[in-house]
């Protein structure tokens, strides 16, 4: 299986399970890897048979920015259904980071990673 990767897609969210981040939002990063077959694509240079990671992009900003929740996996796995809803993609692999979580002690990042495919 082939793999189409996008990397730091950004939006501001309003998904928490604490008031302040319901009210104010917050910035999360998603990155993306798409597995498919790019052959039929790649032997008629046609982008119609493969997905457009540019409509993914948008979508997938569309969902964060969208209806609020409380979970960060809930958050991936409504990430992971938008990406497997294109034809081409049989599998998807969802990282949702959180760098501005509301924890009291110093970190970088959370995240979550899962991965979801039709079969």
């Amino acid at each position: 299986m082939d793999r189409v990767a996008l990397r730091g897609l950004k939006a501001r969210g309003h998904h928490g399970v604490f008031p302040k981040e319901r009210e104010e939002g917050q910035t999360f990063i998603v990155d993306l890897v798409l597995g498919l077959d790019t052959r039929p694509a790649a032997a008629d240079d046609d982008l119609t048979k493969t997905v457009h990671y540019g409509v993914v992009a948008e979508e997938v900003v569309d969902v964060v920015q969208g209806e609020p929740v409380d979970l960060i996996e809930t958050l991936a796995e409504r990430i992971a259904q938008q990406c497997l809803s294109h034809a081409g993609v049989q599998e998807v692999e969802v990282v949702v980071h959180k760098p501005d979580a509301p924890i009291t002690v110093p970190f970088d990042d959370v995240t979550i990673t899962i991965t979801r495919s039709r079969r």
